[in-house]
């Protein structure tokens, strides 16, 4: 029997993260549960590639647009599950045991969220992130995603576009989203830089517009500036 999942891992210069969260994956190649590993890469010019190869995965090429490199690492996936990471997304030890439990039914399940630094900042943006996952179906993309094939297809999979994919494929999949019993840790690199309170809001004033009917493209060109 095949192993059922397939990883996919979209990166963009991500070779200071990605060595951590591959190493994460050990547990799912030991206990048999990861099929392939599927890196999308964007243009990295970094040493991205290169681990990625030295970790025997799949590599697959494309512009730079989260969406479409997650739509295009699907397409190349053959496991009947689909697990979706961001390249500073860590799986904490157990992980194997929630999701082994999870794929006894179909459907789409996230991890829960924590940060990769202590303090109150980053408990309470981690701890809003899994209510607003619970309460309204909405984890975004460095919670993970793990999701069975025909759902997926059947949502119709990731837009490519630029931001916001994630809340995309989410609205896609109410009603089927569930929470993972393991915790994702993901990096607060970000929110350090920029301030917990100032990317918190920054992110919420995005997901509005998105709502309101704005642009991906636009909002994309807003996010980065």
């Amino acid at each position: 029997m095949r192993a059922p999942i397939s990883v996919i891992i979209p990166t963009l210069n991500a070779a200071d993260r990605l060595p951590e969260c591959l190493a994460a994956l050990g547990e799912g190649l030991a206990s048999g549960y990861i099929r392939e590993l599927i890196v999308s890469d964007g243009g990295s010019t970094d040493a991205t590639l290169t681990i990625a190869e030295a970790a025997g995965a799949t590599v697959v090429k494309g512009p730079a647009s989260r969406g479409g490199q997650l739509q295009r690492g699907a397409n190349k996936a053959q496991g009947d599950w689909l697990l979706f990471l961001h390249a500073d997304t860590v799986l904490q030890e157990g992980w194997t045991a929630a999701v082994n439990k999870a794929m006894g039914a179909q459907g789409a399940y996230y991890f829960l969220l924590r940060f990769d630094t202590a303090g109150i900042a980053p408990r309470l943006v981690a701890g809003w992130a899994n209510v607003r996952s619970r309460l309204f179906g909405l984890p975004y993309g460095d919670q993970g995603l793990l999701v069975d094939r025909v759902t997926y297809d059947t949502a119709q999979g990731f837009s490519d576009i630029p931001l916001m994919e994630d809340v995309a494929l989410a609205r896609a999949l109410r009603g089927k989203l569930s929470p993972l019993a393991a915790n994702a840790l993901t990096s607060a690199e970000k929110y350090q830089r920029q301030g917990w309170a100032r990317r918190g809001g920054r992110n919420l004033w995005t997901l509005v517009r998105y709502w309101g009917g704005v642009a991906p493209e636009t909002l994309a060109k807003a996010y980065r500036r």
